[in-house]
């Protein structure tokens, strides 16, 4: 599927700097980091979701603990 990406100078400079950094292509570039963030986006969800079963079994406990 085709998709149109538009850029100003300093993503144009950057883009450019990592696909000659890594030997790879502009378009694989913007790949990489569109899959890196929603990676990134879904651990911070389960973290977020375990916070909160440890915060609901542990609460009471923190709270006392935060007050010594």
């Amino acid at each position: 599927m085709a998709m149109t990406l538009r850029t100003d100078d300093e993503l144009e400079r950057a883009l450019t700097a990592l696909a000659e950094a890594e030997g790879t292509s502009r378009q694989e570039i913007v790949r990489r980091a569109v899959l890196e963030r929603y990676e990134r986006s879904g651990h911070a969800a389960r973290v977020q979701e375990s916070s909160g079963r440890l915060i609901e079994k542990w609460g009471d406990v923190l709270d006392r603990l935060g007050t010594v």
